[in-house]
């Protein structure tokens, strides 16, 4: 069991063999230069700061043998999957399945609907497609937790108050232990980001902890940890 002392709002104990690191969503269509993100004016450089921290996490993650698992936000090529709701937000040839500069806007097997080069997910670790926000909404990731037997979870991704915040709300409901990582974390809005850490942490807590990603390197063993049996 290791402890992280200088987390918000108290410090944060995991046993790295029942955690696992959550990637969510770092997609090209959200960070890359020319992508969807950019053309809607935002600014890709608040997002593109989380790569080289969490390339870094990442790889120590996987030296010590921890979980990681990574997800995409996308629908199927018929939006069969999509709800009124959130296909017809957005300006008209901007919205869910219209063509992008990088491909058909979140739909699955287009080019930006994929992870960038940096943090593409080895052979067997499992991407989680997901048609939500959250990462657990009508997806297979509760199932694969519970096999393997994970307790706490290392969040990292984008964006910090959407597809973020959402799966740590969710994962708390579902008693994960989270720890989201600042640095790995990123959103368009900077102030957004800021107020999105500081209501996980709020309250004793409420929703999980907040550290920085080389608290965890300073902690993590580096050597495959031995995985629980079933």
């Amino acid at each position: 069991m290791l402890t992280i002392a200088s987390t918000r709002p108290s410090p944060y104990t995991f046993t790295p063999a029942t955690t696992a690191l959550l990637v969510i969503d770092m997609q090209r269509d959200f960070l890359e230069p020319g992508g969807f993100g950019e053309s809607l004016g935002n600014d890709v450089g608040q997002l593109r700061r989380t790569i080289a921290p969490l390339a870094a996490l990442l790889a120590a993650a996987r030296a010590a043998g921890l979980t990681v698992v990574h997800t995409r936000e996308g629908h199927l090529p018929d939006l069969s999957d999509c709800p009124p709701a959130k296909l017809h937000r957005g300006a008209p040839s901007r919205r869910i399945g219209d063509p992008g500069p990088k491909g058909r806007i979140l739909i699955r097997g287009e080019y930006g609907h994929d992870i960038i080069d940096e943090l593409a997910p080895l052979p067997g670790e499992p991407v989680i497609d997901k048609p939500g926000k959250g990462a657990f909404h009508a997806t297979e990731l509760s199932d694969l937790l519970t096999e393997r037997k994970i307790q706490s979870l290392l969040v990292t991704g984008v964006t910090t108050e959407v597809c973020v915040h959402t799966t740590v709300r969710e994962a708390n409901d579902r008693g994960y232990e989270c720890l989201v990582l600042a640095d790995c974390v990123g959103s368009y809005f900077p102030e957004f980001h800021r107020v999105g850490l500081d209501m996980i942490a709020a309250q004793g807590g409420i929703f999980g902890w907040v550290a920085e990603s080389t608290d965890v390197l300073a902690v993590l063993p580096t050597t495959p940890v031995t995985q629980p049996s079933s």
